[in-house]
């Protein structure tokens, strides 16, 4: 019995003392020391998180800088006819002193020789005109001006070139109206061979000037 007592003594001295060892203290250090670490930890996350945000909106508007600067470099890139709505094919010119968008149509796309009347009950030009005039244009003054070479008339009913760009012009502005455009919005003039653009000694010239303009007045 006794020597059960000593055993049971010497067990609990055991124990304080390893207890009481500075190996304890060591390890209530490192639990602190950990403690400390982990929270740097979260707030290095949380700062990794908010930088990550920043960064991910900067990048977005960088985005958005780079899609405006590639348009405005696809703009500068666009012939007028692209610029204008009404696409390749189209000879246009714009005036920024008139305020004006002008598509020029050859006669010989829309009417025989000497003729006034359409070559054909539609014309897939003047409709694809009126589509971009109506989608880009509504509302806006719209002139059809006709012009002819220096030839002069022999063989047809008008009385002189004055007379037959005056009707060719308002067919054209008839078709339109026809299609939609209102009667508020679209005149019609004749100017005969009295704005000629290429020389009227050439066959090719002649052909240049006998021609119908469709402008678009874009400030009106």
């Amino acid at each position: 019995m006794r020597s059960y007592s000593i055993k049971l003594v010497v067990i609990l001295v055991c124990l304080a003392s390893l207890v009481l060892l500075p190996g304890c203290t060591n390890w209530k250090k490192k639990y602190e020391a950990l403690s400390v670490e982990h929270e740097n930890t979260k707030g290095l996350l949380a700062t990794e998180k908010a930088t990550t945000s920043q960064l991910s909106d900067r990048m977005a508007q960088d985005q958005q800088t780079i899609d405006e600067l590639q348009r405005q470099i696809d703009e500068l890139h666009k012939t007028p006819a692209d610029a204008s709505g009404f696409g390749p094919g189209y000879d246009v010119a714009f005036d920024a002193a008139a305020g004006t968008v002008t598509v020029t149509l050859p006669n010989a796309i829309l009417f025989d020789s000497g003729k006034a009347e359409l070559k054909n009950a539609t014309s897939a030009e003047l409709d694809h005109i009126y589509s971009v005039l109506q989608s880009k244009y509504a509302g806006k003054l719209v002139e059809v001006v006709g012009h002819t070479d220096t030839d002069p008339i022999k063989k047809s009913k008008w009385d002189d070139n004055w007379e037959l760009s005056a009707q060719r012009s308002l067919t054209v502005m008839r078709y339109l109206m026809k299609k939609g455009i209102s009667s508020e919005n679209i005149k019609f003039a004749g100017r005969g061979p009295a704005q000629p653009i290429a020389s009227n000694s050439t066959s090719a010239g002649k052909a240049k000037n006998r021609r119908v303009e469709i402008v678009a007045h874009i400030r009106s």
